[in-house]
């Protein structure tokens, strides 16, 4: 088994490609150890000192480290739970994992500017967000206010207030007239 890893804008976050489907469909985010009792694979990656947080896509698996780590010390380890897990034979999620959009449900009068704004967001923002080993999902709309929710590599990348603001805010505004402004939630 060959797992290939690329950098991403986030210098604490690496992703590692196993060459192999991590979801079939979806993502998965654990922000801590605590919410890894789902997977078998990021107990695994948690199990590593230093790795803060753990992200799947449907092709990647991107890991957070604490600052005071070094890549060169646990990347080693990370490669090798990765192959552990896929040799092991084990699943990826545990069975009652229930896979979603990843988008918080919305309802109200915006019904159909929320529908328009999530399609956006599945077609132009999320795939282009992926390449990078995160997520970006709908929170909420509040008087032209879009709130998104970032996961993965994205959590806590320094570029992310930029490529909200540049990217995603002027995307939104191009082509939903009622989005005035694009904000993180935590």
């Amino acid at each position: 088994m060959f797992i290939q890893t690329e950098s991403t804008p986030n210098p604490a976050t690496l992703k590692f490609l196993p060459g192999q489907s991590v979801l079939e469909i979806g993502t998965a985010d654990f922000p801590t150890a605590d919410t890894a009792q789902t997977s078998p694979l990021a107990t695994r990656l948690f199990a590593v000192d230093g790795v803060t947080g753990v992200f799947f896509g449907t092709d990647f698996v991107t890991v957070t480290k604490a600052d005071a780590v070094e890549w060169d010390h646990v990347k080693p380890a990370l490669l090798g739970a990765i192959m552990e897990h896929y040799q092991s034979g084990e699943s990826v999620m545990a069975e009652d994992h229930k896979a979603t959009s990843g988008h918080a449900d919305h309802t109200g009068e915006d019904g159909e500017i929320v529908g328009q704004i999530k399609e956006l967001l599945d077609s132009r923002v999320r795939p282009a967000v992926a390449q990078d080993g995160g997520d970006i999902t709908f929170h909420g709309f509040d008087r032209g206010v879009v709130y998104l929710h970032m996961q993965g590599a994205c959590a806590g990348c320094p570029s992310s207030t930029l490529t909200l603001k540049m990217g995603i805010e002027n995307l939104l505004r191009h082509y939903i007239p009622e989005v005035t402004e694009v904000r993180p939630v935590a």
